[in-house]
């Protein structure tokens, strides 16, 4: 069934992809990026070529929220679906990233995704329907050195996302969480460094860990073409073609063995979760309620 997406980060990282994607599947796209008239020119203008509606959204202001959701509306109707994929990796050694290099990356992955969602949900609440996927990552669910402060809104991330899922359900509104591995994408090129440039001389020889194990993982991904980032927009799109009820909470895109060993986790955190729910006698929480019209 054709739906009213709208994708947030458009214009990079799993954004191109994504959007193409649903554009192939014959939904109708409200595609946001910063700057979609600048830096994201080329992608949007070849979104908009394929009848996408583009709109100017900065995820870390209220104001640009407010008024890309107003043109939003105006152009293309209210979206029945939001893919909140806008987010900035990091990398580098955690204690050399300052408090202000954090604030600006709970900006865009974390507080980004709650601005947004609060211009959303009342609309939603109201009609009773709505679907929200959330991208993640499996650095959502398991710690990695030298990419401490991006694990630590992931993290955030998916605290969010149980919360609205089980807030929500009473308002047919489902929830679904995707977790991508690494991927070779422009999400490498654009991770933000710490700013501090002089915390990693007291770390002597580990200092150059991080360029180390990134350039090994650069080489890991480019032999490895499995790993392609497609897969992440075909399961999107997969989620969002399924019907509401039957949507997995979360969903492991990954091909190099981690996504594996994240599975056993996640079922046991959903089992432990089902089981606490069930005692405090909410177990309907867990699922999307529908609408008593429908």
């Amino acid at each position: 069934m054709t739906q009213t997406v709208l994708l947030t980060g458009a214009s990079g990282g799993f954004g191109r992809l994504i959007a193409h994607t649903l554009l192939d599947h014959g939904h109708r796209l409200i595609a946001t990026m910063r700057d979609p008239g600048g830096r994201g020119r080329e992608v949007a203008q070849a979104l908009a070529a394929r009848g996408a509606t583009l709109v100017a959204m900065d995820v870390t202001d209220d104001a640009s929220v407010d008024a890309a959701m107003a043109q939003a509306t105006r152009a293309a109707g209210w979206p029945d679906v939001v893919v909140h994929n806008a987010g900035t990796g990091v990398h580098g050694l955690q204690e050399a990233f300052t408090a202000d290099d954090l604030k600006r990356l709970f900006d865009v992955n974390v507080f980004g995704v709650h601005r947004l969602n609060r211009a959303l949900l009342p609309s939603w609440r109201e009609r009773r329907s709505g679907l929200m996927v959330n991208v993640s990552s499996l650095l959502g669910r398991v710690t990695m050195p030298f990419y401490g402060p991006y694990n630590a809104t992931k993290w955030a991330l998916e605290a969010l996302s149980e919360n609205y899922r089980s807030e929500l359900s009473a308002f047919g509104i489902e929830v679904c969480v995707v977790e991508p591995g690494g991927y070779a994408t422009s999400f490498i090129e654009h991770l933000m460094h710490p700013s501090d440039t002089t915390r990693a001389a007291g770390y002597g020889p580990l200092a150059d860990a991080p360029r180390q194990t990134l350039r090994q993982f650069e080489q890991i991904l480019a032999a490895t073409p499995s790993q392609s980032p497609q897969i992440v927009a075909d399961a999107i799109a997969a989620l969002i073609r399924q019907p509401a009820g039957q949507r997995p909470f979360r969903t492991v895109v990954d091909t190099l063995g981690m996504g594996a060993a994240i599975e056993p986790y996640n079922r046991a955190l959903a089992e432990l979760t089902a089981g606490l729910y069930a005692n405090l006698g909410i177990a309907h929480m867990l699922a999307p309620q529908a609408s008593p019209a429908s």
